[in-house]
């Protein structure tokens, strides 16, 4: 089963560091049924792996962050203000494992056109001069000149 909302919002709240229960309610579990759903969420792969990748994460935004720091504090800043270039966001939120697969894949969708032209994708010019050499292989193409004669 993938990492539903519920899911992702139960283990933010264990991350915030609330028990199984209060986590479960965080989440929209109903009260009387918290305690147990806090248990089995708890144990379930989805939250386990998205725990792992959050805390992987964590760490390694703490050690860039340290060391961003301390090369070049001014222009790391600079750069995170300046996030208008899509294509980069798109690429950072691709490269994200932290992130929801299915939003890493959506990303990855949208910046393939950035990447890589269709196939067969043509502007009106190139469109306009592929049909005409297309009628100029058929049946009214133009032929071959006649044969000269030698007298």
């Amino acid at each position: 089963m993938a990492l539903t909302e519920k899911k992702r919002r139960f283990a933010d709240a264990l991350l915030s560091g609330a028990s199984n229960k209060k986590a479960a309610i965080d989440a929209g579990y109903s009260e009387k049924t918290a305690p147990q759903a806090g248990s089995k969420l708890a144990k379930d792969p989805d939250v386990l792996a998205y725990l792992e990748r959050r805390r992987k994460f964590d760490q390694a935004k703490e050690e860039v962050k340290a060391e961003t720091q301390k090369v070049n504090s001014e222009r790391a800043a600079e750069t995170e203000a300046s996030g208008n270039d899509p294509i980069a966001f798109l690429e950072r939120m691709m490269a994200n494992e932290l992130e929801d697969p299915k939003l890493r894949i959506d990303a990855a969708k949208a910046l393939l056109p950035y990447k890589h032209a269709k196939k067969g994708e043509l502007g009106k010019k190139e469109q306009a001069q592929v049909k005409a050499s297309e009628v100029a292989q058929g049946r009214f193409g133009s032929r071959k000149p006649p044969l000269s004669v030698v007298r």
